[in-house]
């Protein structure tokens, strides 16, 4: 009896391929992955469903694999610009600009005429600080596409940070014509206006923080009516900390306000926080991750210098509104040296999707020795090679008690610099040449705190001639 030949493996059935599609075109990127993969399973040779499967993964924002089924595909038919603006794309969203710049250039190479590689081939070389390039590339793909918001919205940032505001205004309005409830623009206009001083227009657009892709998540509803600054006699509003500590601590201020209307104000926030601003008079607190306390109307943090109205000639409690607590001061003068004591903080959150331009990398970092005073290093763990109390620093209201005994801070944007100016302590703060929103853009003290004065880089990555302005001005006295 002779054996059975084998049977030859079943084919995929096309309709799957076909579903695939389907689900690609109705934008379902993930069913479309499933299907596709599925496909490919079977059949590891079937380049229609290769090709389709990099363009749902690009939907789906799934990049490692778009870079590997890019690359995949490539092998076969290196000279399609789909393929390679697909494995640009991913490159950059791994971090891997300058490998991005050359697929986007290849790309460009087999088709000068597709406006999305210009686009965003401008993005890759604005995340490696390359601002002159990203500008041409931008406008290069405006004048292919002068239909495509995000286009305009990326050259308004790439002005933006060229302090080039009037011009990136422009931008951001020619994107919202195009598209009125793209939420980027609205973002991006927002810093631009809070950096030309516009803080009313700049904090109405502000709200298009909690509709942007990105922040979205940040913001879940919750119970009752937002709060619209309305009269609060008598009323709990719940107050929703959101973004960093930073931010916490300078719109802190406001919670007095509620109050002295005759509000209750409830802030949920991190517990890191909580000892400090419960000392905060007629102002309750929680940590977030616990049930929200019962509550009239809520508000994001962030919209309070909304709802308030405020300018820069409006800015509430800009001398101080936050106090350390006395015995957790005294405690930390005996950890302290005598004489002159000057608290340092050159880096922030490594974490931070702008702390390679914010923090000053330690290494250019040449302390001047200075009769009678001490330097105190505030990073956290150490770093600085000086005295490092940070171990202590267990809470925000320890840091508190610890800035409250020294003469002077000097720091980079970091919530630490925030603190310092919350005290009411003179405060001097480093920084980059594209400077957060509420820093402006010219002006050498703060709106936001009376007590700050600020050193600013001259030319992006100039941390060389900002040290030197420091150190000067703290060699000739107090």
């Amino acid at each position: 009896m002779h054996p059975h030949p084998p049977s030859p493996p079943a084919a995929i059935s096309p309709s799957l391929y076909m579903q695939g599609l389907l689900a690609l075109r109705n934008n379902d990127a993930d069913d479309a992955v499933g299907l596709l993969t599925r496909v490919l399973t079977d059949e590891p040779e079937h380049r229609g469903a290769r090709r389709n499967l990099v363009r749902a993964l690009l939907q789906a924002e799934r990049w490692d694999r778009v870079a590997v089924h890019a690359t995949a595909a490539l092998a076969r038919t290196p000279n399609d610009p789909e393929l390679h603006y697909a494995l640009g794309t991913a490159l950059n969203a791994l971090g891997c600009h300058s490998r991005a710049c050359a697929a986007f250039a290849k790309a460009l190479s087999l088709r000068p005429d597709h406006a999305p590689s210009w686009l965003n081939m401008g993005n890759a070389s604005a995340d490696l600080d390359d601002l002159e390039s990203a500008e041409t590339l931008y406008r290069t793909a405006i004048r292919l596409d002068p239909a495509q918001p995000e286009a305009h919205t990326s050259l308004g940032y790439i002005l933006t940070r060229q302090g080039r505001l009037n011009e990136a205004v422009r931008a951001y309005e020619t994107a919202i014509g195009l598209c009125p409830d793209f939420a980027p623009a609205h973002w991006n206009l927002a810093t631009a206006a809070l950096l030309s001083g516009d803080l009313k227009r700049g904090f109405a657009e502000y709200e298009w923080r909690k509709r942007h892709a990105r922040y979205r998540s940040d913001f879940p509803p919750l119970p009752g009516p937002p709060w619209d600054g309305s009269d609060p006699a008598g009323r709990i509003i719940l107050i929703r900390a959101e973004q960093g500590f930073g931010d916490t601590i300078q719109f802190a201020r406001y919670l007095p306000a509620i109050a002295a209307m005759g509000g209750h104000p409830v802030l949920v926030c991190h517990p890191s926080l909580l000892p400090l601003l419960a000392t905060m008079r007629a102002v309750s607190v929680c940590a977030h991750g616990q049930t929200a306390p019962d509550h009239d109307a809520w508000i994001d943090m962030a919209s309070l210098p909304f709802v308030f109205g405020t300018t820069l000639d409006t800015v509430p409690a800009s001398a101080g509104y936050l106090r350390a607590d006395p015995l957790r001061t005294a405690a930390w003068a005996d950890r302290l040296p005598a004489g002159r004591r000057i608290g340092a903080v050159f880096g922030g959150n490594p974490r931070h999707p702008a702390d390679r331009r914010r923090s000053i990398p330690l290494e250019q970092l040449r302390l001047p020795d200075i009769p009678g005073a001490s330097f105190i290093d505030l990073h956290p763990g150490g770093g600085m090679r000086l005295p490092n109390l940070t171990p202590w620093m267990t809470d925000y209201a320890e840091t508190a008690a610890l800035i409250a005994n020294l003469d002077l801070v000097i720091a980079v944007d970091t919530s630490v610099a925030h603190l310092a100016g919350a005290l009411g302590k003179p405060v001097w703060i480093l920084l980059p040449h594209a400077p957060d929103w509420r820093w402006g853009m010219a002006r050498s003290d703060s709106p936001w705190y009376a007590s700050a004065r600020l050193f600013r880089q001259p030319a992006a990555g100039d941390w060389a001639s900002v040290l030197d302005r420091v150190f000067t001005r703290l060699m000739s006295g107090p």
